[in-house]
């Protein structure tokens, strides 16, 4: 099947006909199509359906450097997830980062953006303000503990440690000093169900390829927190 453009030429000029031909998607076409859809899923966590860690950062850095004093970021970590997996197997424990994923969107709104780091580990930009901060921050909490629905009917407690930094807080808007805040103020509070807000002392806290010092996976470039 023959299509037929007509390109308008300036006046004096011949216009030019172009004919092309509908043809397969077959060879090249279908090999540059394939490889779009690869990179779209690749930006995408394939279990959360969240963004990864290079989308949320792209993002993220955007909405801290746009709203400034009214951005606020997220760490979630969910607390024994291993012992979820060894229980009750690791279905379940997927069950768990989705249902954890869905409450950090639904938590976050249009006015954020939510990645999966890797593991349990979630992190969140959103646009609060000082004044509701603390009532958004318990509301988390109490979302993200709600027991879980693993199948058949049985429900798992979930556990999270929640730290959050804000650039009136820590005097940055840069990201990954945020979140290495962010980091320390979760391990203030871990195991205690309570959101820490960092202060200025959290982003001096030593780090090791931006994660605090001695966290798992800071040990070797780009592995898993």
């Amino acid at each position: 099947m023959a299509s037929t453009v007509r390109v308008h030429a300036p006046s004096g000029q011949r216009a030019l006909i172009i004919t092309s031909l509908a043809v397969p998607l077959t060879g090249w076409t279908v090999h540059a199509l394939t490889l779009h859809r690869k990179l779209a899923a690749a930006r995408r966590d394939p279990l959360t359906g969240l963004h990864g860690r290079d989308g949320y950062t792209t993002r993220a850095s955007a909405l801290t450097a746009r709203f400034t004093q009214a951005a606020m970021v997220v760490l979630v970590d969910v607390d024994y997830f291993k012992q979820i997996n060894d229980r009750f197997g690791h279905a379940a424990g997927d069950r768990v980062l989705v249902a954890t994923a869905q409450r950090l969107t639904a938590w976050a709104g249009s006015r954020g953006v939510v990645g999966r780091l890797g593991g349990d580990e979630f992190a969140l930009a959103v646009r609060i303000g000082p004044a509701r901060r603390r009532l958004r921050l318990d509301q988390l909490a109490i979302a993200l503990a709600q027991p879980v629905d693993i199948g058949d009917g049985r429900l798992v407690d979930v556990a999270v440690s929640i730290g959050a930094a804000t650039p009136d807080r820590t005097g940055t808007t840069d990201l990954s000093v945020l979140q290495r805040a962010a980091d320390a103020a979760m391990y203030d509070g871990k195991h205690t169900g309570v959101a820490v807000l960092a202060d200025r002392s959290h982003a001096t806290v030593p780090s090791v390829n931006g994660r605090r010092d001695g966290r798992p996976g800071t040990a070797s470039l780009g592995a898993a927190a």
